[in-house]
């Protein structure tokens, strides 16, 4: 019975907790690549512009209330909104799951979370912003290796090194595939109306284009995979 309700509550804070920051993860995946502040000015409707109310801002549960539509002109909102926060309190309670009361849940929560604004916006823009890639990266860096050590035997700079394999292994791959492409599609001949631009003349080995610019592939999904491997290690 206590085991029960131990897990019950677990698994309920962290659905919870998850909701309240899928509800964040709208703001940012909307907010972000504009460039614009991701805490203020406070959530508007985008058919009346008004704030929308603290108590009409309830992850998932206001949406049911209102019936999916703004409580002042009656615009129906998107079905994305609730669809954000309920995936990310389910990733939340997976992650409680396969973790248990670890320091790796918050942690490995953090990175799913990461994973979905960052899917979000690649699909909106077509970029993944360094905030997110780079950041991930530092975190997973930084944080994944000194949870290891504490939750467990690993010494920390075996941690440290395999979470930096990790990183290298994931941006490599990728990087190694653009970079080759690129330097196949000079020996083909091939062009590209991107790249390097009109009337623009191909890098040269002692430009920084050369060995970062590539026509087929963005530096978003390298940083990108070299977030996941910091977290997940190679063999992840």
């Amino acid at each position: 019975m206590i085991e029960a309700l131990g897990a019950s509550f677990i698994y309920g804070s962290a659905l919870a907790f998850g909701l309240v920051v899928g509800s964040f993860l709208n703001v940012v995946a909307h907010r972000l690549p504009l460039g614009e502040s991701v805490v203020s000015p406070r959530s508007r409707c985008p058919g009346c512009d008004n704030p929308i109310a603290a108590w009409d801002n309830l992850p998932l549960l206001s949406y049911l209330l209102l019936a999916g539509r703004c409580r002042n002109c009656g615009q129906r909102i998107s079905l994305r909104y609730p669809a954000v926060e309920l995936v990310t309190g389910l990733l939340f309670v997976a992650m409680a799951w396969q973790f248990g009361p670890t320091l790796l849940a918050p942690v490995f929560m953090l990175f799913s979370a990461a994973l979905l604004v960052g899917g979000l916006i690649d699909f909106d823009h077509q970029i993944i912003p360094d905030e997110i890639s780079l950041g991930g990266l530092v975190v997973g860096l930084v944080a994944v290796p000194l949870v290891h050590s504490l939750d467990s035997d690993t010494a920390y700079a075996s941690a440290l090194g395999w979470s930096v394999l990790g990183a290298a292994l994931g941006g490599g791959l990728l990087w190694s595939v653009g970079f080759l492409h690129a330097r196949l599609a000079v020996a083909l001949g091939r062009s590209f109306a991107h790249w390097p631009g009109e009337g623009e003349a191909l890098p040269t080995p002692r430009e920084a284009d050369y060995w970062l610019w590539f026509p087929g592939l963005g530096l978003g999904d390298v940083k990108f995979l070299a977030m996941i491997g910091a977290f997940l290690g190679p063999w992840g």
